[in-house]
């Protein structure tokens, strides 16, 4: 007999709150793509990977629930039966990827900045919080928000507020069409050409700089595509020579080097910086991945002069901090949302900062 949804909850929720009573971390997980996504938790592993499966889906609605343990591939299967898709196109990172670490980790990929993050499509949750509690947030629709909008702080928190049960996202169509169009040039000179071009009504989907060229991506309607492809001008790729599936899952052969890789999150006019190593622009400049055995605090130093931060991504098993570190009346806040949701700190406590 099938295992119910309450059955699923419950379960979970009993492991919480043994956890509770023990005062015993617990090292939240389910498909463990993600695990070096952020500090190590030191604590009793909780596998969420069998709180599994699509609740509703209602194509003309554009909506999906689905448990956090189902895997994205299940749930992208299930889109592309109706020509829809997850549109901020989230990086699996492994076959095991689920929707609840993709939207406790809130990753996106190469269209994240014309279609929106994951965090803009989160309409509802359920999770059970630190005092093993099952709490609702949202729903299904994008207008039910009172107040202060939990669900959408749910994602990216990574686990340290509580346990997702249940996520509730808007889908979009997929494009009629898309191309990809590639132009060689300088750093400078793909910054420029994207800020001119996202001045201008074009369909443009995803933009990368990989040290060498620009490649511009185009979806749309196929008469809206071509128009925008004649205007752009540039040589078009085959679609087996797109870099945007090696991009989003880090299978491009920028990321093969073995140098510490860092993530740079900065306004997307700032120049390109003065930081020896090798870069890869996306998201039109604003974000930057660098290889690089430079000195963290100077690296760190100049995104936060630059207005953004920097993230030590991978590479470095003796790394201080994952995050950037925040100011104090952030990293206070931070410690006021973690003791009004888990008191007791058992839920993957110190993934996102030390001490939190």
């Amino acid at each position: 007999m099938p295992v119910s949804d309450q059955d699923l909850s419950e379960h979970l929720q009993a492991r919480v709150a043994d956890a509770v009573r023990a005062r015993a971390p617990l090292r939240l997980h389910g498909g463990d793509s993600k695990a070096f996504y952020g500090r190590a938790v030191d604590g009793t592993a909780c596998d969420l990977s069998g709180h599994r499966g699509i609740i509703h889906y209602e194509p003309t609605e554009l909506v999906l629930t689905a448990r956090a343990g189902t895997p994205l591939r299940e749930i992208e299967s299930a889109l592309a039966e109706h020509d829809q898709m997850l549109a901020f196109e989230p990086p699996h990172f492994g076959a095991a990827a689920t929707l609840g670490g993709t939207i406790a980790c809130n990753l996106s990929g190469p269209r994240r900045p014309h279609a929106g993050a994951a965090r803009d499509f989160v309409l509802g949750t359920r999770i059970i919080n630190g005092r093993a509690e099952i709490l609702s947030f949202g729903g299904e629709v994008m207008k039910n928000v009172a107040g202060y909008d939990v669900s959408r702080l749910m994602t990216g928190a990574l686990g340290t507020l509580g346990v997702v049960l249940d996520v509730s996202l808007k889908v979009l169509p997929r494009p009629e069409t898309e191309l990809t169009l590639v132009r060689s040039g300088t750093p400078q000179q793909a910054l420029d050409r994207v800020h001119e071009l996202g001045r201008l009504p074009l369909p443009v989907s995803a933009t990368c700089y990989d040290g060498n060229a620009l490649y511009l991506r185009l979806s749309g309607s196929a008469r809206g595509v071509a128009a925008a492809r004649d205007q752009i001008g540039g040589d078009q790729l085959a679609p087996e020579a797109e870099p945007w599936f090696g991009l989003r899952e880090h299978q491009h052969p920028f990321f093969s080097d073995s140098r510490p890789l860092w993530r740079l999150s900065l306004a997307s006019t700032a120049p390109p910086l003065d930081l020896d190593g090798a870069w890869l622009y996306e998201w039109g400049g604003a974000q930057r991945w660098l290889l690089s055995a430079g000195d963290p605090g100077e690296i760190r130093r100049l995104a936060q002069y630059h207005g953004g931060h920097a993230t030590h991504y991978r590479g470095d098993p003796q790394r201080a901090e994952f995050f950037q570190p925040p100011s104090r009346p952030l990293l206070e806040l931070q410690r006021r949302l973690k003791q009004a949701f888990d008191p007791h700190g058992v839920l993957n406590p110190g993934r996102m900062y030390r001490g939190v």
